[in-house]
Parts: C-alpha cells; sequence; structure tokens
C-alpha cells in the first residue's frame, strides 16, 4: 500500500516524496496604508484645499515614518495646539508631549515650517515694497501669530523700497526702555538700508497698540529721521487681524512732530 504523499520510483521500490505545492501566503494591505495613500492621491488631485486642518497633520506626521495610523495624534495636535497654524507653530518638545509622536515626526513638522517660512522670505526679499500693511501682514502672520511672547521684527529696505533683510531683534514685553533705537539704526547702515518697516506681535490677539508701542514708535521715527532713514511703517499683529501706523497717519504725525521740533530748536 502505497504511503500518502509517496510513490514507487520507475524500475525501483524505493518510496519517493511526491513535490508539495508551497503554500500561498497573502499579504493585505492594512486599513492605514490605504488611507494614506488615499491621503496623498487627494493632495496630488486638488492640494490642500480639500483637506481638514487635522487631515494636514496627519499627512505631515506620516513623512515622518511613523507606522500606523496617524489620524488620532494628529487630532490631539489639533485640540492641543486650536490651530495648524498652532501645530507648526508648536517646538520639537511640545509636539512630542503627544502620545505617538517621536522625533521622526516632529522633526517633519519643523521641516514644512522652517521651509514654508524660507519661501515665504524669498518671494518678499528684493522684491518692491508697495507699502502696503497687508502685504506684510500676510508675509509675516503665519510665523508670528501664535508666538507666545512679543517678538520685534525690522525689514529693512533699500532705495528702491525694495526688502533686503529681516531680522528679529527684540523678544519680550516691549517697552521704551527694552527697544534700542542704536542697535536698530546700527543695523540699517550694516545692510545700508534707506527705510525701515517694524513688525511686531501682540500674543493676547487685541492689535491695538499701547501707550508703550506708540512711545516707541515715536522714537524710532525721531532715530531715522536724525540719520536720514525713512520709517515707512509699524505694524502690529494680533488674531487674524493688525493694526498699521501708517495706514492710521500716525507714522506722518510722529513725521510732522519731529520737523516741528527741529523748527522750534531753530529758533
Amino acid at each position: 500500500m502505497t504511503k500518502l504523499g509517496l510513490q514507487p520510483k520507475s524500475g525501483k521500490g524505493v518510496m519517493q516524496r511526491e513535490p508539495q505545492e508551497t503554500p500561498k501566503t497573502s499579504n493585505p494591505q492594512l486599513p492605514w496604508e490605504g488611507h494614506r495613500q488615499r491621503l496623498r492621491e487627494k493632495f496630488n488631485q486638488s492640494g490642500l484645499a480639500a483637506f481638514l486642518d487635522y487631515e494636514i497633520v496627519e499627512l505631515l506626521l506620516t513623512l515622518g515614518g511613523t507606522r500606523g495610523d496617524c489620524k488620532p495624534q494628529a487630532k490631539e495636535a489639533i485640540k492641543r495646539f486650536k490651530t495648524l497654524r498652532g501645530v507648526l507653530a508648536a517646538s520639537s518638545e511640545e509636539l512630542q508631549e503627544i502620545k505617538g509622536v517621536g522625533p521622526a515626526n516632529a522633526f517633519a513638522i519643523k521641516l514644512i515650517q522652517e521651509l514654508s517660512q524660507k519661501f515665504l522670505e524669498e518671494q518678499i526679499l528684493n522684491k518692491p515694497y508697495c507699502k502696503s500693511s497687508k502685504e506684510v501682514f500676510d508675509y509675516l502672520y503665519l510665523s508670528m501669530r501664535d508666538l507666545k511672547k512679543e517678538t520685534f521684527k525690522v525689514m529693512f529696505l533699500n532705495a528702491q523700497n525694495q526688502v533686503i533683510e529681516v531680522e528679529d531683534l527684540f523678544e519680550g514685553t516691549l517697552t521704551a526702555s527694552a527697544v534700542y533705537p542704536r542697535e536698530i539704526i546700527e543695523k540699517a547702515i550694516k545692510y545700508n538700508a534707506a527705510a525701515l518697516i517694524f513688525v511686531h506681535n501682540h500674543p493676547a490677539g487685541n492689535p491695538e497698540p499701547s501707550d508703550n508701542d506708540k512711545q516707541i514708535t515715536r522714537d524710532l521715527v525721531f532715530a531715522g529721521n536724525i540719520m536720514q532713514i525713512k520709517v515707512l511703517d509699524h505694524i502690529i499683529i494680533g488674531d487674524n487681524r493688525y493694526f498699521s501706523f501708517a495706514d492710521k497717519g500716525l507714522i506722518e504725525e510722529y513725521g510732522q512732530n519731529f520737523l516741528n521740533l527741529q523748527k522750534r530748536d531753530a529758533i
């Protein structure tokens, strides 16, 4: 009687094992892999316009190489930091406080944030400034809206009103004693700037200027006039809105105050 799976070899009584078929193993796609692919296809077709904020964060988290579903972490990030801008502005340490977000995920998000800021910087550098406070607001809002401390930026422009450099010069609660006109003027001379735009944020969200803001701006307009460097504007960024000293006529008013003092001293 022939044993199962064995048969006699022709001409001999030795039993030989029949060749066995290799079992086929299925490798089904994991659910989250299909979801990631759909997110990428959605982006390729329509960009970010059709994405919810948490979906954008989810897409960014996948760039960190994490295996598994990133949707819970993305939703938690939006919940914790309130907005997409808040997520992008968060530090690596803050991002990693979310369970499931590791160094690689945080790196991916911070890289994208830095790249976007660099792109915006390249967009405005060496291009004419059209005396539009809205243009400056659009350029700096993303990077300044969610800062937890007041940050004072200076935009240096050449004689053609092209932006040649942007620098953060002061941080913290801004007072007349905390912003140094001398340091700003030294930087302006370094860049051979002919004009300046000042920008700072109000973390509380209300862009209305304080008495300190007005005093600082007046001092800076006076210092600029002394050095024959024109102050074009001082813009305060709040929660999706801004205040422009130039639009309100205050830059012109402070400039006239300086001229009146000159005339008085000359008498």
